[in-house]
């Protein structure tokens, strides 16, 4: 079942090549040793470890793509690989990140069906469907949470990691960033790398001072929140600006300095629609969670 459900949601390459069944498989391994974190190849039954692996790939190459529209095809296979996650005691930390990453794939569908696809000529290849301006994906985020609870891990979390965020200079508000990235499930772990409340990759953790090993300091709420602020600040301070620094926390400073050098700006929106698709949802997410939670706008905050 779970390849069947899989398979329908993997299609042809944008370049028009068939993507066969042993170029998946074979793409699919190079990328998981490439990319997967060793940790969750270890993890996974051996008997199936490659599917889930073609899963995370697609997911991957999607969510580094450049049209949010396109993860919309991935719902049916994350929902069915989300319970084969949670069963075991050694995958359950990537359950944790996948059961934050379903809304966007959520949210893709929304967007997908409220934006007619794009008229083509006969015989033409099909035209993608355009990404939403950035005010637009703003909306659709502030609707998508307006009615969610706080996570439950949230209402210990938030009070404890608030001040974290303030002995950096850095507004308070941005603690929710954790909401965004792991429901403030301090177990979470991306197949990437990343992991923690506010999902730092290895080497960011380690730039901004915690340890790795023998404790990895990334799974301790303090010292992540400490680094995460400090993070926030850093960016900041390079971009002077909040959707600007939460890009960059998100697709990295390169991506984003790249972006505003060739429009020639200063902008989030101006580049929104060119960043990759996890990054266009990541920021406005963020930006809801705080409305919602907060009752404060991201353009409105403070300054470090």
């Amino acid at each position: 079942m779970f390849g069947l459900l899989l398979a329908s949601s993997l299609y042809a390459r944008a370049d028009g090549d068939t993507l066969t069944l042993p170029d998946l498989m074979q793409g699919a391994q190079q990328w998981a040793q490439d990319n997967l974190d060793t940790n969750f190849l270890n993890a996974l039954p051996q008997t199936d470890d490659q599917q889930v692996q073609e899963f995370f790939r697609e997911m991957q190459r999607r969510f580094q793509g450049d049209y949010v529209v396109d993860l919309a095809a991935l719902r049916q296979s994350a929902q069915t690989v989300l319970p084969f996650l949670d069963s075991s005691k050694q995958t359950q930390p990537y359950a944790a990140w996948l059961r934050v990453q379903i809304d966007y794939l959520d949210v893709a569908d929304e967007i997908r069906i409220s934006i007619p696809p794009p008229t083509t000529a006969t015989n033409a290849p099909p035209v993608p469907v355009p990404n939403p301006s950035a005010p637009k994906e703003r909306e659709i985020w502030v609707r998508k949470v307006a009615d969610r609870p706080w996570p439950e891990a949230a209402r210990k979390y938030v009070p404890e990691l608030k001040p974290m965020f303030t002995a950096q200079q850095v507004p308070a508000e941005l603690v929710w960033v954790a909401e965004a990235e792991s429901a403030f499930d301090r177990r979470a772990r991306s197949p990437a790398g990343a992991a923690g409340m506010f999902q730092l990759m290895p080497d960011t953790a380690k730039r901004l001072g915690l340890s790795l090993w023998p404790r990895d300091e990334r799974f301790q709420p303090e010292p992540s929140a400490t680094a995460s602020a400090q993070y926030l600040k850093q960016l900041h301070d390079q971009f002077g600006d909040w959707r600007l620094a939460l890009a960059a926390y998100n697709a990295g400073e390169g991506t984003v300095q790249k972006l505003l050098n060739r429009h020639q700006t200063r902008s989030y929106d101006d580049i929104a629609g060119q960043l990759p698709a996890e990054t266009q949802m990541f920021v406005p997410r963020v930006e809801a969670i705080i409305l919602q939670r907060e009752g404060a706008k991201l353009e409105q905050l403070a300054a470090p």
